[in-house]
């Protein structure tokens, strides 16, 4: 399950994930909540986000929390826009750049991702996914689009695993094919066009969520 914070962060954690709230009645002391339990308006101890998120955006006084908020929809397809424009403007760097070892590196992770997806295993699928496209997250050396997506991407992994676990009717296999190919030949437009097919695909589930 998804628990977000009121700073905007999302954190995938299992169900049975147990967390430090504070009490909403009687004694201000703090108590144990399974994930599953939490509830909008709870209060969690900084330090335990600081750990996952980093302090940007949150207060860093001694006794500070942030608080569980509800996911909004509108979030989700914002994030989706936001993580997709970082990806499209590190391909347009990236692709110029690439050798045809990055190149290979991305296919072999496309083969993952494909055999994962064919075997209905939604988490390899989804670390492929990020290996192929981290190869060219990191060789634009663009740090500030790479930050970025990182902070938004958790928003919308409820969307990425309902994508991969289409099986056969999956079509980001194919998208990545004409992803590699693009870069390959060094088609920056084409590579930047596919990427924008990828996460606008993407944003269109948000939607219809």
């Amino acid at each position: 399950m998804r628990v977000s914070f009121v700073s905007g962060r999302v954190l995938e954690t299992a169900l049975g994930h147990s967390w430090v709230t504070q009490r909403r009645t009687g004694r201000q002391a703090w108590e144990w909540k399974r994930a599953e339990k939490l509830e909008a308006g709870d209060h969690v101890p900084l330090p335990l986000t600081a750990s996952r998120f980093g302090r940007e955006g949150e207060e860093s006084k001694p006794q500070s929390y942030t608080k569980v908020t509800p996911v909004v929809a509108a979030d989700v397809r914002d994030a989706a826009a936001v993580v997709g424009a970082m990806h499209e403007l590190v391909t347009r760097v990236a692709v110029p750049r690439l050798f045809a070892a990055d190149v290979e590196a991305m296919r072999t992770a496309n083969e993952r991702f494909a055999a994962a997806v064919r075997a209905g295993d939604v988490e390899s699928a989804l670390r492929a996914d990020d290996q192929l496209h981290d190869v060219l997250v990191r060789v634009s050396g663009n740090r500030a689009a790479a930050a970025t997506a990182a902070r938004y991407t958790p928003l919308i992994r409820r969307l990425e695993r309902r994508r991969f676990s289409e099986g056969g009717n999956c079509r980001s296999a194919g998208l990545h094919d004409r992803l590699l190919d693009a870069c390959a030949a060094g088609d920056v437009d084409e590579a930047v066009r596919v990427t924008q097919e990828i996460w606008r695909g993407l944003a269109e589930l948000a939607d219809s969520d």
